[in-house]
């Protein structure tokens, strides 16, 4: 599934489970705390922090489509073309960092 067809899916998801929309502020604060939930995960499984046992049925993968689906209720919501928007930024940072990710002594 490309962006545009991600956001439809979500946009009829609203449309017919979610009745509306929650607020550009409430799904700015939502993000907020799915991203946590990421960074929570990341950080005990793979930084240096033990996994409390309570952790460690966490699943990254659905925390991370947690992330996904605020993003793209948000670029729903504000008129945004995440696919455009998404492909404009991957051109643009192809063009600005090709050599200077090569060229990076701490990369190699």
């Amino acid at each position: 599934m490309d962006i545009n067809n991600a956001q439809k899916a979500v946009d009829s998801w609203i449309k017919s489970h979610g009745v509306r929309y929650f607020n550009e502020l409430t799904n700015m604060a939502q993000l907020t705390e799915e991203v946590g939930e990421v960074a929570r995960i990341i950080a005990r499984r793979y930084g240096e922090q033990s996994e409390k046992e309570s952790d460690k049925n966490k699943d990254l993968g659905e925390e991370l489509a947690d992330v996904l689906f605020v993003v793209l209720c948000l670029a729903n919501q504000t008129g945004v073309d995440l696919q455009q928007a998404f492909d404009e930024k991957l051109d643009i940072k192809t063009k600005r960092d090709h050599n200077r990710h090569h060229n990076n002594e701490k990369l190699k």
